[in-house]
């Protein structure tokens, strides 16, 4: 039995968090299915596969899982990928050497009868202090544009947008970074762009600038950049 690293309630409802490990596998590709079948659109979530879970499972990253007594109810995953196979770390310009100190974050699943009490921020929260930051300095991930709560849940974590360009076949997305040392410094001066607007922002991104914030206008939503200082 794993370690309990967190305890809390949802409302009334207690729940711990622990470590996954592949007994829970069954469990975690369950609520997968749950989660996918509940979305209005499906693109929004890359579903991961049972050998992609196992591959975190197996020591190649962190997953901790939250359960209201012996129910899954959410998992949040880190991945430790073999040499920045999907090239994020390239794509927001890290040397070859920085590569090497990559983690991807990689998926995160709330069944939905458990939303709208922060747990996603809680398990956010718990397993950014799993991570040894003597060994791993930058957290990547990857977001579609106007997926709004997987975008609110970057910034409150404190990552940044530091590129926007087509991955999996295609397929927009931001590229976010989270620098667990010597984070950037930024101008005061901010910049809103549509979210809509995608070479606006990608010609901000090749200025310099990094996405820092969300903020709501009418029926769109506005990206706020700042420039990073040299």
């Amino acid at each position: 039995m794993s370690e309990v690293i967190y305890e809390g309630c949802l409302g009334d409802t207690p729940f711990i968090v622990k470590q996954l490990t592949e007994n829970d596998l069954k469990d975690i590709l369950s609520l997968q299915q749950v989660v996918v079948d509940a979305l209005p659109n499906k693109e929004t979530l890359e579903p991961l596969s049972a050998e992609e879970f196992l591959f975190i499972l197996h020591g190649n990253g962190i997953m901790i899982g939250a359960f209201v007594e012996d129910e899954l109810i959410a998992f949040r995953a880190l991945l430790i990928p073999e040499m920045d196979d999907e090239g994020l770390g390239a794509d927001i310009g890290l040397s070859e050497e920085d590569r090497k100190r990559v983690l991807y974050q990689e998926i995160t699943n709330v069944h939905p009868n458990f939303r709208g009490h922060g747990l996603q921020k809680k398990l956010a929260d718990c397993i950014m202090k799993q991570i040894d930051t003597s060994e791993f300095h930058y957290i990547l991930s990857t977001v579609m544009p106007y997926n709004i709560p997987s975008l609110k849940d970057k910034f409150y974590q404190g990552m940044r947008i530091a590129a926007l360009k087509a991955k999996y076949g295609g397929k927009m997305r931001y590229i976010f970074v989270k620098r667990l040392i010597a984070e950037q410094c930024l101008e005061e001066n901010s910049v809103f762009l549509s979210m809509g607007d995608i070479e606006g922002q990608k010609e901000l991104l090749h200025k310099g600038y990094v996405g820092v914030s969300l903020k709501q206008q009418e029926d769109d939503w506005l990206v706020e950049y700042r420039k990073v200082l040299n």
